[in-house]
Order: C-alpha cells, then sequence, then structure tokens
C-alpha cells in the first residue's frame, strides 16, 4: 500500500499519485519485459505492479517468450546499441520479428495503457490493439550503432511516447520523448534495514572476513560492468591498504553471455582467498541487501550503464560509492558529494584509498547520498512519473498542458 511509504518518501510524491491513482482507477495498465529474474527491470516491475494495483489501476505484467537463438539475438542488439560492433544478419532480425509476432498471438495486449520494456519485446507495437503505447529504454543509447538504431527506428517511431533514463540517451525521433529515472524501493528486501545478526549470518555463510574492509561489487557477470576492471583496482589498492573483495550477481535469463563472463572473472582472480566470487540464485534480495550494508567501499565500475540501480541501493544504506563515469550513474553520483566518478582503473584505486584512509568523509559522503536517493531515487517517485506521463499522452490531443 501507498500508506506505507509516508515517512520515508517525499510527501509531494503520495499525494500526486493518490490523485493519478483516482483518474485511472479500474483502467488497465500492462507492463511487458522479456525476463521475471535478474536485472533492475524484473526487479522494479516486481514491486511495482502490486503498488500501482493498490491505487486502484488494474495493472499486470506479461513476459515475452523466446528460445536461445532468440536472447542472442537481443544480447548482440543490446550490445550494438550500447556501442559494441556486431553482426546482424538480416535472418536474424526476421526472426527477432517473428518470436515477437508469435507472442502477440499469446500475450493479452489490450489495455487502456502498455509499456514495452526494452529492444526485445519492442515489435510488439505491430500488433498493437487498443490503448496508448509506450517504449521504455533502460540502456545506454549515448553512442548506438546506427546500423542497429535505424532497424529499431520504425518500431520506435509507432509509439505515442519513448522513455529514456537520461537526457543523452534521448534520440531525434518523430514521437513524444520523456526522462523518467529508475528507482529502488526502500521497503523491498533489499532495501529494508537488517539487525546486526542478519548481517553478520550473511558474512558467515559466504565465509566473508568482518575484521577488514570489504570493497563490493554487485552486477550481473556482464562486461560493460568491467568486472576485471574491479579487480584490478582492489589489486592496486591491495599493495597498500589490507581488503577483501566481494563480486556478487544473479544471472538473467536473457542474457547468454553470463556464465563466459563469469568463468573469466574467476580465472583473472586466480584463486586469490581474499577475492569472494558469488554466484547468486534469483531474488537472493536479503543477501545482496546484506552484502552492501557490511561493505566499506561500494563500486559500479561500469564502461556503459543504462543507469546502475545498485548505486542508489548502495548510497540508501549510506555507503560511500564509486561509479564510472558513464550513463545513468553521474545522474546518481553528485562528484565529491554523494559519491566519485571515475574513468580508469587508477582513479579507482585512488578514490578507493580515499575512502579507506578517511572514514569520516566516508561517512559524510555516504548520509549525503541516502537522501540524495530518498528525494530523487524512490518507487514513489518513478510511479508518479509513469502515471503522469500516461496522463499527459492521453490528454495531448485534449490540449491539456501537462509537465512532469
Amino acid at each position: 500500500m501507498i500508506s506505507q511509504y509516508a515517512g520515508i518518501s517525499p510527501k509531494r510524491d503520495l499525494l500526486l499519485l493518490n490523485t493519478l491513482g483516482k483518474a485511472f482507477k479500474g483502467k488497465t495498465f500492462l507492463h511487458v519485459n522479456s525476463t521475471r529474474a535478474g536485472g533492475g527491470v524484473a526487479e522494479i516491475l516486481h514491486r511495482m505492479i502490486p503498488l500501482l494495483n493498490s491505487l486502484g489501476i488494474d495493472a499486470r505484467w506479461e513476459v515475452i517468450e523466446g528460445d536461445q537463438k532468440f536472447f542472442d539475438i537481443t544480447k548482440k542488439i543490446h550490445n550494438a546499441l550500447q556501442g559494441n560492433m556486431e553482426n546482424i544478419t538480416e535472418e536474424m532480425w526476421e526472426y527477432y520479428y517473428e518470436v515477437n509476432k508469435r507472442n502477440a498471438k499469446n500475450i493479452n495486449l489490450e489495455a487502456d495503457g502498455v509499456l514495452i520494456h526494452d529492444p526485445q519485446p519492442a515489435p510488439l507495437i505491430n500488433f498493437k490493439k487498443n490503448g496508448k503505447w509506450i517504449w521504455r529504454c533502460h540502456i545506454d543509447l549515448s553512442k548506438p550503432s546506427p546500423e542497429v538504431s535505424n532497424h529499431l527506428e520504425p518500431f520506435c517511431k509507432k509509439y505515442d511516447a519513448i522513455i529514456f533514463s537520461v537526457p543523452k540517451f534521448a534520440r531525434a525521433m518523430a514521437t513524444d520523448e520523456f526522462i523518467v529515472p529508475p528507482s529502488i524501493d526502500p521497503l523491498s528486501e533489499k532495501n529494508m534495514e537488517l539487525t546486526e545478526e542478519e548481517i553478520k549470518g550473511v558474512a558467515e555463510k559466504f565465509q566473508i572476513p568482518l575484521d577488514r574492509p570489504i570493497l563490493l561489487q554487485v552486477s550481473r557477470f556482464d562486461r560493460f560492468k568491467d568486472p576485471i576492471g574491479v579487480i584490478q583496482t582492489y589489486r592496486k589498492v591491495k599493495k597498500y591498504n589490507d581488503c577483501v573483495l566481494v563480486l556478487a550477481g544473479s544471472p538473467a535469463t536473457d542474457d547468454p553471455e553470463g556464465e563466459a563472463v563469469l568463468e573469466e572473472v574467476r580465472e583473472y582472480a586466480a584463486n586469490d582467498p581474499d577475492i569472494h566470487i558469488l554466484l547468486l540464485p534469483p531474488f537472493s534480495d536479503k543477501d545482496i541487501n546484506a552484502l552492501q550494508r557490511m561493505a566499506t567501499v561500494v563500486f559500479q565500475k561500469s564502461l556503459k550503464e543504462g543507469f546502475g540501480l545498485t548505486v542508489s541501493e548502495a548510497m540508501w544504506k549510506g555507503k560511500p560509492v564509486i561509479g564510472g563515469a558513464v550513463g545513468g550513474i553521474p545522474l546518481q553520483i553528485v562528484h565529491g558529494i554523494t559519491g566519485f566518478l571515475i574513468h580508469s582503473v587508477d582513479g579507482a584505486a585512488f578514490r578507493t584509498r580515499q575512502f579507506l584512509n578517511n572514514p569520516l568523509m566516508a561517512k559524510r559522503m555516504g548520509e549525503t547520498g541516502r537522501e540524495y536517493v530518498r528525494r530523487n531515487f524512490l518507487i514513489t517517485r518513478q510511479m508518479r512519473d509513469y502515471l503522469s506521463l500516461w496522463y499527459a499522452v492521453e490528454n495531448k490531443d485534449k490540449g491539456i498542458v501537462f509537465e512532469l
């Protein structure tokens, strides 16, 4: 229930949510993505759908189905949109479309508002039945492959609106574009308060010592998250400051490269007893929560990043965060105030040692970061933005002016 967020979320967000809930009471709001487990999109939807229903909106969530071939293709599309060189043949594009066509027959696409998440289900717009359709792109589109973006553009133009996480991801398209950053749920198992006993229990479970500083990165095992660069950073820091490194992540069903990257990371770690590589099962939220709370410094050393929810998660727990200056991370980390932005392994190592050698500065930045997240990156703000945007799109032709 939205009332549970009173005293946590900004009051203005809760007031506007209740007003929008009345405006959309009884209307249907459909979300479609490609996985129920792994990654920030699924995590947000698990929490958001019940909250939307609590407002009186008939919200539901569908997941498209695909085989290994389909997800291999969509991973290439994802990587190409984030700047990688990928060879995607016409046969691959045709298969990508055909899988979406099959899904359109199996999913009830009738709704007053439809929010399609990311490239995997983007072609579903060709099978629109009614309502207002919005495409939500969560990935880093700062330097996309022109060939791949040109293939997707005909689908994108058919949507009533498009949402990006960061202004620089927006493209010049013949439709309305909006900026809505993602969010975390402060009441979820991943972000709720834990007791010292619960944190110690997780440390014992994974044999992580609590008597030395802990460096942590939580993310999928993806080359864009730069886990190798995190190990290199740890090794530079280790020369001067005794510490341990924890790399933790869960697999995503729509990411076929995860296993190969995990093996690369294990090989690079070279059996260092102070490097803990944790492949967590889906929905290990309490374990991730405890890992973030026991950490001394948290990394999100991404090379490309749509947003990086783990940054806000760590900041919510009052932790100093070091992040790559890419994608949506600079939206969360105000350099030198809520954490540090870095461009290299050397920069990451330097900032890590600053935090380890100056715990008062680390504490101050952590406290500032928590308040920054409360004001900007809680789930109530994202719901407010989604519903406001839907309202704006529905009333566009009626001449109603609405600003987020």
